[in-house]
């Protein structure tokens, strides 16, 4: 098992890295200039390259490379252009909103988390729980309402839902608050009420993904050879169905929960946008739009983290659920 982790430990290792250094070119091969956002338009061309100078963008893209990276694990002086000390994790300092990047990244990433992390246990809870009664109970009232629930999920979008909600439980009947973002640790019911419409938004639209999947690879699981031995040697049903049955079935769940997952902490942008939430997927829209390269790169960066490090907690559940595994 250890041999296995450090395998899938360094091939993440190698993927951020490459992907750190596309992220770092693609910051020169954007056609804006960050020299000219910072500095006014009738800056004179010896003022222009003195910024120039004191950004580093005159030094080799190498060097540039390898003090932006040492700037992420020890910090770096940015120089006074850019505010001065920069304490780790450095991810630069942004042009339009004249602050660090790390600052602006340690404001969003909780607002996200706490949309992405309640919603996702949601979503694996309903869907994988309908999935489950759906194949147990094939061809009953509950195996049709199931079904057509799943169909329902996944034919509406998430910006219409989200719109619904918010007319009906906020604006109609006025029993939540208008979506917004407060830390758990400051008022709990407040931030729970405040999120509440886009958890459950989510939790729609992906579970019914997962009901149908689940349902699929559980009928698919009942009519293997091991679980019918399972029930020939007279195991009660839930020991079948669920140390035998579900624990076969759950292993393609886990990986697209991990890439789902894994994809929404990289930035849940139209649920962001639906509910007017400043998370990190509507700071990279922002920062786009603006051209506040720093940031940009800081929030590729981060989405890159978040999908490599769930495909390799993806790895270690499969690793735990099949030991078959461990041997490739």
């Amino acid at each position: 098992m250890t041999r296995f982790l450090v395998k899938r430990l360094f091939s993440a290792t190698l993927t951020l890295f490459a992907v750190s250094v596309l992220t770092f070119l693609m910051f020169f091969a954007l056609p804006r200039d960050p020299v000219t956002g910072m500095c006014p338009k009738n800056c004179n061309p010896e003022r222009l390259e003195r910024v120039r100078d004191e950004l580093g963008l005159n030094d080799p893209l190498v060097t540039q490379y390898a003090g932006y990276m040492k700037g992420i694990v020890t910090g770096r002086d940015l120089g006074s252009a850019q505010g001065g000390r920069c304490d780790a994790p450095c991810l630069g300092w942004s042009y339009v909103t004249n602050e660090a990047v790390s600052d602006t990244i340690a404001r969003v990433l909780p607002v996200t988390l706490s949309i992405v992390i309640p919603a996702a246990v949601l979503w694996l809870l309903l869907g994988v729980g309908l999935g489950m009664i759906s194949a147990l109970r094939r061809g009953t009232w509950l195996d049709r309402l199931a079904i057509g629930f799943s169909l329902t999920g996944a034919s509406l979008q998430l910006y219409f839902v989200g719109a619904v909600l918010l007319l009906v439980f906020v604006y109609n009947l006025r029993i939540l608050p208008v979506p917004s973002y407060t830390s758990i640790f400051d008022n709990p019911l407040k931030w729970a009420s405040g999120l509440v419409l886009a958890w459950f938004s989510l939790a729609f639209l992906f579970s019914a993904i997962y009901a149908r999947l689940s349902r699929a690879q559980m009928l698919e699981t009942l009519s293997e050879d091991f679980v019918r031995t399972a029930r020939a040697k007279g195991l009660a049903k839930p020991k079948v169905y669920g140390r035998h049955a579900l624990r076969a079935a759950i292993t393609p769940v886990v990986t697209i929960a991990g890439l789902d997952v894994g994809g929404a902490l990289g930035g849940t942008v139209i649920t962001e946008t639906t509910f007017g939430i400043q998370g990190l997927g509507r700071t990279a829209v922002d920062a786009v739009r603006a051209g506040d390269l720093p940031t940009i790169m800081a929030t590729v960066l981060i989405a890159a983290v978040f999908v490599v490090l769930a495909n390799v907690l993806v790895d270690l559940l499969y690793a735990a659920i099949d030991p078959r595994v461990r041997l490739h």
